[in-house]
């Protein structure tokens, strides 16, 4: 346990097969939606978009469908993208710590000299590398099929859409993972993570149909991330420090319950 970061080398290593199958499942995605664009961009399907009713539209998010932008984000980073990262991250949140609580070798950990700050902090880590890697695949793949696709997307922009991602999958992730560390029950932290995601995604459609309820966007996550349209308009530092926060309470909460509790054999 001498050398550096070892139990995040440790999770990283191990992980391998699972980040293999969470890239290709990504890229699969992208490789689908993002070369009908063209066909999407039609008049015909305009026209059936116009058709269909405004609060319906709305709610799933096809309002600018017809630009490039809008398409990645309708179709990506708001829907297939959100679903694929916050399911990679609630997974590896929720066994970073309460996995190895379950199955009976975190006490075995906590026994070669490891500090439970360490062990948590490390698993975190872990998990923020890999959506990072998953982050860097989609920005690259946007990137690359940008072009061939007549997207019409900004490099500055596509990243700033990719990053937003992983910060929002980041912080339900962290949410999992302190949760895990607090119960030591990945049951509770995957119900934990899922209701956040769920219930950020929920308040945002409802957001969308109803004005009077526009205050939702400030109490979602999922808003904060997309809200103000990061394949256009770039980097909002204001939501970024919000998706920040978000992540820095969970690990903080996770780390000061998870140093005082019993924890199981």
């Amino acid at each position: 346990m001498r050398d550096g970061l070892p139990l995040f080398r440790r999770a990283i290593t191990e992980s391998w097969r699972s980040m293999i199958a969470w890239t290709l499942g990504i890229a699969a995605a992208l490789l689908l939606y993002l070369p009908l664009f063209s066909s999407i961009s039609s008049t015909d399907f305009q026209e059936l978009i116009a058709n269909l009713p405004e609060a319906l539209v709305e709610t799933i998010g096809y309002t600018s469908i017809g630009t490039g932008s809008g398409y990645v984000q309708s179709t990506f980073l708001g829907l297939m993208g959100f679903a694929l990262f916050t399911i990679a991250a609630i997974a590896w949140g929720s066994a970073a710590v309460a996995g190895d609580e379950e199955n009976g070798t975190l006490e075995l950990t906590l026994a070669h000299s490891v500090s439970r700050s360490q062990v948590l902090l490390e698993r975190w880590l872990a998990l923020f590398a890999r959506l990072l890697w998953l982050g860097v695949v989609s920005a690259a793949l946007i990137l690359l099929l940008n072009e061939p696709s007549s997207l019409d997307l900004e490099v500055g922009n596509v990243i700033a859409g990719t990053t937003m991602l992983v910060l929002l999958a980041l912080s339900t992730g962290s949410i999992a993972l302190a949760v895990g560390a607090i119960t030591g029950r990945r049951t509770y932290a995957t119900a934990a993570g899922t209701v956040v995601a769920v219930g950020g995604y929920a308040a945002n459609a409802i957001a969308n149909q109803v004005d009077e309820l526009d205050w939702l966007y400030s109490a979602s996550p999922y808003s904060w991330a997309f809200q103000f349209e990061p394949l256009v308009n770039g980097i909002d530092w204001i939501c970024v420090s919000a998706l920040v926060g978000l992540t820095a309470v969970a690990v903080t909460i996770g780390l000061a319950v998870f140093a005082r509790r019993d924890v199981d054999g």
